[in-house]
Order: structure tokens, then C-alpha cells, then sequence
């Protein structure tokens, strides 16, 4: 089974993932680190060089053409199912995972990081909360098309698992 997780930067995908994977005995996939390797750099600097544009589109082809094992945890980049056929890919390919958060406990967690988000650089307080909440509501389409949603409150491996576990 291959479980995607996504749902915005900072809602837990990468850290749940992992914790998940290794109760359940599956391969943790960073979809990030995917396109990283893919591409010989970084994903910022990909971004600066060419563009969003291109940067969905290897986004795209990493998720729908990499060689995912058979029991793997995938987590996603918080725009991935927004681009192209991504989340209808990911529906078929196996159970999609939308982590819900509210656009404060998202900022919150965000200006805590020790890594800074470059798309985020600019915004702090409020106006971090209010860049969030457009981008939510942006995204969401995408996001309610996930098979699970689950809230990132209290969110915990044992507790995803149990929402999943058939």
C-alpha cells in the first residue's frame, strides 16, 4: 500500500511520515529529495533558475514516474496536488492523507523552524497567518480530494495509523 501525505508546508508530512513508516514497517519517500536528487540541486535554487513552472512539471514527472516501493509512506510537497493531474494520480496510486491545520498553528510552527521557507521569507505575525490562509483556501479544492483528512491538532503516528490501517 502507498500512503501519500499532504496538506501544507509545516502540518507534519516529513516528520509523521517517518514515525509512520517505521511503525508500520514501510519505506519513508520524501518527495522533496526525490526532485533534489533529480534535479543535482536544491529545490530553491531550482525554483530561481526555472521558474515555478518547471519546477511543477519535475515535480509532477518525479511523483507519477519514480520507482515507489510497493509498502511506502510518500510526503508530498504542500503544492504537489494542486498541479496537473496530481491528486487524481495519487488517488489511484493509493490512499491520500490530507494533515489539516488551521492557518495559526501553521505560522506558528513555520516561524519556529530552524529552516526558513523562502516563498515565506517576507511574512511574519499576521501577515504570515494571512499569506497562509489565502493560499489554503487556494489550495483547497485539492486538498478536500484526499480519501482521509485528519486533523494535525494532537496528531500523532498511532493515531494516523489508526485512521488508516484497513
Amino acid at each position: 500500500m502507498k500512503v501519500f501525505l499532504i496538506g501544507f508546508m509545516g502540518c507534519g508530512k516529513t516528520t509523521l511520515g517517518k514515525k509512520l513508516a517505521s511503525k508500520m514497517g514501510f519505506t519513508f519517500v520524501d518527495l522533496d529529495k526525490l526532485i533534489e536528487q533529480t534535479a543535482g540541486k536544491s529545490i530553491p535554487a531550482y525554483f530561481s533558475e526555472h521558474g515555478e513552472g518547471a519546477f511543477r512539471e519535475l515535480e509532477r514527472d518525479v511523483l507519477q514516474t519514480a520507482e515507489l516501493p510497493e509498502n511506502a509512506i510518500v510526503a508530498t510537497g504542500g503544492g504537489a496536488p494542486c498541479y496537473f493531474n496530481n491528486m487524481e494520480w495519487m488517488n489511484n496510486e493509493g490512499l491520500t492523507v490530507y494533515i489539516s491545520l488551521p492557518p495559526g498553528a501553521l505560522a506558528s510552527r513555520l516561524e519556529k523552524a530552524e529552516e526558513v521557507r523562502p516563498v515565506l521569507k517576507d511574512y511574519k505575525g499576521e501577515a504570515l497567518v494571512q499569506f497562509i490562509a489565502g493560499k489554503l483556501e487556494e489550495r483547497g479544492p485539492f486538498y478536500s480530494k484526499a480519501k482521509i483528512t485528519a486533523s494535525g491538532l494532537g496528531l500523532t503516528a498511532d493515531k494516523l495509523w489508526a485512521a488508516i490501517k484497513p
